[in-house]
């Protein structure tokens, strides 16, 4: 698809990359967006990536809205032969999954369900065709995710699942939203999933939380402390299924400011990962642990 340019008001400019959601999307949409933060094109005052499209803010004293039109084209041509590889980081993330924070939170809330008598993880992984809740979430842990996006509410990643369009998970939101979600609520709606970044409102299914803060506006949490939120578009997720004993431990040690997660740099090929997406993510989760 041809990117789709609209005018929003008189200050911003939003750019449609495609109408589906796909790595490619992405990657066309990070990389024009990177093009535009290194152009430092004058009457810029803002740059939004999301999952696939994005949204430029001008000042039009600065710049002309045709002027700023033209520049985001000819940048647009040049993401069409540009490399698809891009630095990131590749960050493991502790997840109890059927904690009973969110079971309590889920059953208070099962009128707005789709299936009342179920929980979240167990109806997805119904219409998903797991036999088990074990099983789904092997599924769920057991290959990354691409945060395509962070925003909605501030430090908040929606996260793309890095398997072949066939095995990606996909679950509908809740009927009605609800109005509590615990603050770290590892959740899923449509074919993405998201970390709460905050306690609130919400309508994503929850299978489970982790223990890992990703946003600390005072910034006290020590690997915080550069930048409140954790995660940026393009990093890499890992999920690592934890139990109770764990997650307790893991509680103990943010508290202390003594918890530090993993993470390794890394560079992502998108051409390499179509290629065997199975083999190349495999290839990524082994360098958490230096395999």
């Amino acid at each position: 698809m041809e990117a789709r340019y609209s005018f929003g008001g008189d200050e911003h400019i939003f750019v449609e990359v495609d109408e589906a959601m796909s790595l490619d999307a992405f990657f066309k949409s990070l990389s024009i967006t990177t093009a535009v933060r290194e152009s430092q094109i004058k009457g810029v005052t803002e740059i939004c990536p999301a999952n696939a499209s994005f949204q430029i803010k001008y000042d039009p004293d600065v710049i002309k809205p045709a002027d700023l039109l033209a520049e985001l084209k000819r940048l647009e041509s040049e993401a069409e032969h540009s490399d698809s590889t891009i630095d990131t980081r590749i960050i493991e993330v502790p997840v109890f999954y059927e904690d009973p924070w969110t079971h309590e939170t889920l059953m208070r809330f099962r009128e707005r369900h789709q299936d009342p008598t179920s929980t979240d993880i167990a109806y997805t992984a119904r219409i998903n065709g797991y036999a088990s809740n074990a099983e789904f979430i092997q599924a769920h842990s057991g290959a990354p995710w691409f945060v395509s996006m962070v925003g909605f509410v501030a430090g908040l990643p929606f996260l793309y699942q890095m398997v072949e369009r066939a095995k990606q998970i996909e679950s509908p939101k809740y009927l009605r939203p609800r109005t509590d979600t615990p603050k770290l609520t590892v959740g899923h709606g449509g074919c993405f999933g998201a970390i709460y970044s905050v306690r609130g409102a919400g309508g994503y299914q929850m299978f489970g939380i982790t223990p890992m803060p990703i946003y600390d506006p005072r910034q006290e949490t020590p690997y915080l402390r550069d930048f409140m939120a954790l995660f940026r578009p393009g990093d890499i997720v890992k999920y690592k299924p934890i139990d109770r004993a764990a997650y307790d431990t893991a509680i103990e040690q943010v508290a202390n400011h003594q918890f530090t997660p993993t993470m390794r740099d890394t560079r992502f090929a998108l051409d390499e990962f179509k290629a065997d997406p199975g083999a190349y993510t495999k290839k990524l989760e082994g360098l958490l642990h230096g395999a």
